[in-house]
């Protein structure tokens, strides 16, 4: 099964409380899953790896071996193709986590997109922000 994913993280404050968003959809683009929960404190970019990591590790558990995930965080997208160096200390685990994660499946692909693009992905991220508790659907 294929699947395709966006995701997007948000912070208010840098660190900041912090939630996470993703929107799972199968090849004929029907919603399989969503995320939406706030994470604590953390930083836009942890938001954003973290992001990823729950998305990936939720399509895991669906039986997925192949995915096409789609950020609109430049950064997550260079680093974890070896583009950029990751220097922050804080990101390399996560980096690190996603790399393990990709090599589960048969075929992992990440892309960055537009913020327009990933308008879904974006909204669950931000309604953290503003609410208590999160759902993981």
């Amino acid at each position: 099964m294929k699947v395709i994913i966006k995701t997007d993280g948000a912070s208010r404050g840098n660190p900041g409380p912090s939630g996470i968003g993703a929107v799972i959809r199968n090849e004929m683009g029907k919603v399989i899953a969503s995320i939406s929960q706030p994470i604590g404190l953390a930083t836009n970019n942890q938001a954003e790896y973290r992001a990823v990591i729950a998305a990936l590790e939720k399509v895991m558990k669906l039986g997925v071996n192949q995915v096409d995930l789609r950020t609109d965080s430049e950064l997550i997208v260079r680093q974890v193709s070896g583009r950029y160096r990751v220097k922050e200390v804080s990101l390399k685990p996560l980096c690190l986590r996603v790399k393990q994660l990709q090599r589960q499946f048969q075929s992992c692909v990440i892309t960055h997109v537009a913020g327009v693009e990933n308008d879904e992905a974006h909204n669950l991220a931000n309604r953290t922000l503003s609410q208590p508790g999160g759902t993981v659907l």
